[in-house]
């Protein structure tokens, strides 16, 4: 699969994720296949006015390749500028959120707002791609609601302002995550337009990810919600391209040694406070349908160091 002068070596993509796909998970994700590591939403304004807490989020790790970093706002001078201006960093792709259903987010006209705005989408991405030389995609929704839906006029829209790929959620802003993603638009997108589109939504098993690819045709699946505890995933889809057949599941020790490794992982790139907190949600994702996973999900809450950690993954698993 290609994305503008971006080879990859397969079509399977970490979806960004706020609060997951930061630099210790992408490793993790890197190393068992990814074919591109999406990094989490970044607003534009926030770089713009240099707030401190975009530091981390624009943090990029040499072994982690291809990227694409992720931008989000509603003006495409700002926009284009924050794109310009960052464009030395390490990253091969530039995605342009317009699918973020959260309030805060839509309320300033962003995320899946733009949605409404076709003339608008067709200023941000064309004088985001005319100000650098990396490729510019975008991720969109299904619509804003069921009586706007319109994917397909704005992945036209994309592809007439110079984008370089489209990933589209099938579902509504108004559905946020509930119900089930419709892939059909996924499908009628991928006949509407000739860049790559990247399918996105109810991809929770390697499984779902295959039936994705041939169900609608599209030429990446974009991971979310399966890869949340379970990096494998990358490795089970590449392994089924490479033979046909679906590699066995990690066993629990396995899982028990990838947990404490992506804890390290956070400590080391976020210090023990944080750390250790932002591995509580990791660890109950990692164990969902385990026997006693209730219980270690219960305690994990409590507690606030490695060894406490270590100790309690050794005495669940």
């Amino acid at each position: 699969m290609r994305i503008g002068n971006v080879e990859l070596e397969n079509p399977y993509i970490l979806a960004p994720m706020a609060g997951v796909t930061d630099l210790p998970f992408r490793l993790l994700c890197n190393e068992q296949g990814a074919g591109l590591l999406c990094m989490e939403m970044i607003s534009a304004k926030a770089l713009q006015y240099k707030n401190k807490n975009t530091k981390a989020l624009l943090a990029i790790h040499p072994n982690e390749y291809p990227v694409s970093l992720q931008l989000f706002g509603s003006d495409p001078q700002i926009i284009s500028e924050m794109a310009k201006e960052i464009e030395e960093l390490p990253f091969q792709i530039l995605d342009i959120n317009m699918g973020c259903p959260v309030p805060k987010v839509v309320r300033n006209g962003e995320g899946s707002a733009l949605m409404k705005e076709p003339k608008l989408v067709y200023e941000i991405v064309s004088r985001t791609v005319r100000a650098i030389q990396k490729p510019v995609t975008v991720k969109i929704r299904k619509g804003f609601d069921d009586n706007h839906v319109n994917a397909v006029e704005i992945a036209k829209i994309v592809e007439e302002a110079g984008g370089a790929a489209v990933a589209v959620h099938g579902r509504t802003r108004e559905q946020y995550y509930s119900g089930k993603a419709d892939w059909e638009i996924i499908r009628q997108v991928k006949k509407a337009v000739s860049i790559p589109v990247i399918g996105n939504g109810d991809v929770v098993s390697s499984e779902s990810a295959l039936s994705m690819l041939k169900q609608t045709g599209c030429d990446g699946v974009m991971v979310g919600r399966g890869a949340q505890g379970n990096p494998w995933i990358f490795r089970e889809l590449v392994e089924y391209d490479r033979t046909g057949a679906l590699p066995e599941r990690p066993s629990r020790s396995r899982v028990k040694e990838a947990m404490l490794r992506h804890a390290r992982l956070q400590i080391d790139f976020k210090g023990d406070f944080l750390g250790i907190r932002e591995m509580r949600k990791h660890v109950a994702w990692y164990t969902k349908g385990m026997e006693g996973a209730a219980k270690l999900r219960d305690a994990i809450n409590r507690v606030e160091s490695y060894s406490g950690l270590e100790e309690l993954l050794n005495l669940h698993l």
